[in-house]
This record gives C-alpha cells, structure tokens and sequence, in this order.
C-alpha cells in the first residue's frame, strides 16, 4: 500500500483558486473599523525586524497610514529620495510576510521588497551586507500551498536580471546568491548547516521562498534581501548591523532596487 502524502503535501490543488481571498477580508476589515478605501503606495516593503520603522518614526519621517485594515500590522508611509514607501514593519516567518503580501498587492501595491536580517552561512565577507536573493530553499510550509514541490522557489528572473549594476555605486556591498528560508531557526543544527554550506547557499533567512512561491503563482514582482548581519549568535558581539541599526543601508538598497525595477516593469508593461 502506497504511503499515503503528509498533510503539508496532501490536497493542494494549485490551479484552484482560494475560497479566502485578501479582497474580502480588507472589505470586511474596513466596514468594522469605518476605514476609507485607502490604496497602498506602488513600493511596499517588508521590515520585518522593524528597524527601518522605528528608525523613521525617530527621525519623525515615519506616518502611519490610518487606512491600512490589515488586522495583524500597522503600515508606515516614507518618502526617500523621492519614492514614496508603504513599509510593514515586524512581518516575521514565511506565513506572515506571505499573508501581508496578499493583502498590500489586493491593495494597490506594484513592487514589494523585502529585507530581512540573516544569518551567514558561506563566510563570503565579514557582516553585515547584503544579498539579493535569486532563489531559496524551501525549507518551510507556506510555498506548498502556492506551487508544487521542488527544492528551490525562484525570483522573477525579469526582476533579477534588471537588477544588474543598481548596486554598484551603494557604499554597502549587496552580493547575489541563494539562501536557505526556514521556519525553525532555534533547529539550525550543525549538519543542516554543513548540508547547505555543501549546495552554496549563501544565507539563511525566513521569508523568501514563500515569497517567490506567492510572487510566481500569483504573477506578481517581488524582490527578496537578505540583510547578513550574525553568524547565528555563536560568538558574541554578534547581530550587530551598521549605522541605525541598518535601517540607512536597508533604504538605500531598497531605494537603488525600486528605480530600476520600475525602469525595467515601464518598458516591459508587467
């Protein structure tokens, strides 16, 4: 007798659409909170250490936007360098930041970027940096949901590839490799980590194969940083981010990334 699939593989049907959509719940959202019909700016990002948020709000450039309805989080509106930022701070794990991604694209986001802080796998420099992701390992639950199984979900390789040279001026090195997203970091243990060292994954981190996995199934362009800021705290003096808590590194590389990604989704109509 065939051994019947576990329950995380069992009875997705991918070409199905949900029967609990981001739309409906925003609705009902704002009919109990009295909230105007409120539409996102065109660059979201996901905070989801909140250091970019509370750094903002510090500087008084920080203004909460009274018509979000999501349940869960608060959204912050920021000007840098001219573009305008919806950022949802503390949007932590794959479920999470997948959850609020549905809701900012039913909600007039164009672009969501998220960053998020990592922890060094392959010792390519000392931390922190930054990596853009190009695919990750889908070592959480969420991505099953949205598209079958495989050992990676990818970036939009369009977004990728436009993404060639926006870094190169940036003070802050931003390398480009793959990571390793789980949902059990206090399980990171030593020969997990040597197995993804062995497939040169670069990082490890908690949102981005879910993120690719919604981005791809849904049609929708998202870039995913990994902030490498520890070596999972197994020395001391560890976490330690830069300036701001790296909150200035963070916008500049979200900046940088946001104007060409929209050069490249201008000519290509995306």
């Amino acid at each position: 007798m065939k051994d019947p699939a576990p329950p995380l593989l069992a009875h997705k049907h991918y070409e199905e659409p949900s029967q609990f959509v981001p739309e409906n719940l925003l609705r009902e959202a704002r009919r109990q909170k009295s909230l105007d019909n409120g539409r996102v700016p065109g660059v979201c990002v996901l905070d989801p250490d909140g250091d970019i948020v509370r750094q903002a709000k510090a500087d008084g450039r920080a203004i909460r936007d009274p018509n979000w309805a999501c349940y869960h989080t608060e959204l912050y509106r920021l000007v840098h360098d001219d573009i305008e930022l919806g950022i949802v701070p503390c949007a932590v794990g794959a479920s999470f930041a997948v959850l609020v991604a549905e809701q900012l694209f039913a909600s007039g986001c164009q672009l969501l970027v998220s960053v998020t802080s990592s922890g060094q796998l392959v010792e390519v420099r000392p931390p922190p940096y930054f990596i853009l992701i190009d695919k990750a390992l889908r070592d959480e639950g969420t991505s099953y949901h949205y598209l079958a199984p495989s050992e990676f979900s990818s970036a939009p390789p369009q977004l990728i590839d436009a993404m060639a040279g926006a870094f190169d001026g940036l003070r802050v090195p931003v390398e480009r490799g793959a990571t390793w997203t789980t949902d059990a970091p206090y399980r990171e243990t030593l020969t997990a980590i040597s197995a993804m060292k062995t497939k040169g994954l670069l990082a490890v981190e908690m949102e981005a194969a879910a993120l690719y996995a919604f981005a791809e199934a849904r049609g929708k362009p998202v870039i995913c940083f990994a902030h490498v800021t520890n070596q999972m705290a197994r020395l001391e003096g560890d976490f330690e981010k830069g300036e701001a808590n790296g909150s200035i590194d963070a916008l500049t590389v979200i900046v940088a990334a946001a104007a060409r990604a929209f050069e490249d989704l201008s000519r290509s109509g995306w």
